[in-house]
């Protein structure tokens, strides 16, 4: 692709599905960057590709720009029907059905009339460096050498992804960001953005988030590492497309799930009851429900996604930590950078990123004179309910806007 170029997809006829009303079907659109991205590291990336969409109409100040990050395993394709999965849905589905095969990870908070609406605001929605989901990661090809990249991808932290995304903006003719947003990885993206671009971004909304990665947290993405590296079939990230170390992968998707579950969720769901059986089996074989369960995360998981790119946005979490960055350690120091208007949800059961994680943040943009507003929505989902508990959040998310907006 030449240097500057961007596919240009219209978003198609929009369409119902499911309870709420989708923007339609969507085309994700790839950005081309010829000029050099220095990273944190001291690395330098000589070129790299951005996947994005977007969603909405740009104003004619275009400064009604809501960006929305995702989660570690997440992609640009937030809202909407993949034009694609649309069209390669089995023949006699209902149209209902088909839809659903390609709905983006966010749908339930995008489009009109919902907490980002979009007949109000342009959202776009950037595929992080380091993934496997069309921006340049280690599956892309290193231009220097003609191969791909595997484990000479240099590392990646939150704060490249962002500076990755500030040039797709600026190519975009955006001129200033109403808010970011974003769950898990996404929300510390969001909060990047407010203290990295002070003068760009008038509010930041981070969900079930975080400043840092606590201790607990750097042990669950130390196992899930672990996990990839000693799969025989990952070969020092060298494998074949046709024999990747899913083995590893499954696991590390299985511990990952579980932080993102609540114990109260999974009792719930799944208590202790046997998966297509009435006795123990008194063998290895899968003999309780949630086992299937986590077999079937994992299992599933391997098909959309790349072992090495879990590597990298797993080590980037774990890099994050804004004090650190900004303030010389001290988190106020470092909020103090910001000039936007915070909103800051968390939930109750998340024991990964905990409501305590969200009070810190809350207790630095106080004392350091920076407007805020922290909630904590009683939820027994964890981790996962900045996903699922979508008509909670919305109260809250639309009123903050309109006041952004006012």
């Amino acid at each position: 692709m030449r240097e500057g170029a961007i596919l240009v997809i219209p978003i198609l006829r929009p369409m119902s599905v499911g309870p709420g009303v989708s923007i339609g079907q969507i085309e994700t659109t790839i950005a081309a960057f010829e000029e050099p991205l220095p990273l944190e590291s001291g690395h330098v990336l000589p070129r790299f590709e951005i996947a994005y969409e977007t969603y909405g109409k740009l104003s004619m100040g275009r400064d009604n720009v809501i960006i929305a990050c995702h989660a570690l395993s997440g992609d640009a394709h937030a809202a909407g029907v993949s034009a694609r999965a649309f069209a390669s849905a089995v023949d006699g589905a209902g149209a209902g059905q088909r839809a659903q095969a390609g709905l983006g990870w966010w749908d339930g908070m995008i489009g009109p009339g919902k907490a980002f609406d979009t007949d109000r605001y342009f959202l776009l929605c950037a595929n992080v460096l380091g993934s496997c989901r069309g921006s340049t990661g280690p599956r892309s090809i290193d231009p220097t050498t003609g191969q791909r990249y595997n484990t000479t991808f240099p590392v990646v932290t939150v704060a490249d992804m962002v500076r990755a995304q500030r040039r797709l903006i600026d190519r975009l003719g955006i001129r200033g960001i109403l808010a970011t947003s974003g769950g898990s990885l996404g929300g510390m993206q969001a909060l990047e953005w407010a203290v990295r671009y002070p003068d760009l971004v008038r509010g930041c909304i981070p969900i079930a988030s975080t400043t840092r990665l606590a201790p607990m947290g750097l042990a669950w993405s130390a196992i899930g590492r672990n996990a990839i590296m000693a799969d025989p079939r990952w070969r020092g990230g060298n494998y074949s497309d046709d024999d990747p170390p899913m083995a590893g992968l499954a696991i590390a998707r299985m511990v990952g799930h579980v932080t993102y579950l609540s114990a109260a969720s999974i009792a719930e769901k799944f208590g202790r009851r046997l998966q297509d059986r009435e006795e123990y089996s008194y063998s290895f074989a899968v003999d309780f429900a949630v086992e299937s369960y986590l077999r079937y995360q994992g299992d599933s998981f391997t098909r959309r996604f790349d072992a090495n790119s879990y590597l990298y946005l797993s080590r980037a979490l774990s890099y994050f930590d804004i004090a650190r960055a900004w303030g010389q350690g001290s988190l106020a120091a470092a909020m103090a950078r910001a000039r936007a208007r915070f909103l800051i949800l968390s939930f109750s059961s998340d024991w990964l990123y905990p409501p305590s994680d969200s009070a810190t943040l809350a207790e630095a943009l106080r004392d350091a004179g920076v407007p805020h507003e922290t909630h904590v929505i009683a939820s027994d989902y964890g981790h996962d309910a900045f996903l699922i508990e979508e008509d909670r959040q919305t109260a809250y998310i639309r009123t903050f806007l309109r006041g952004l907006d006012a």
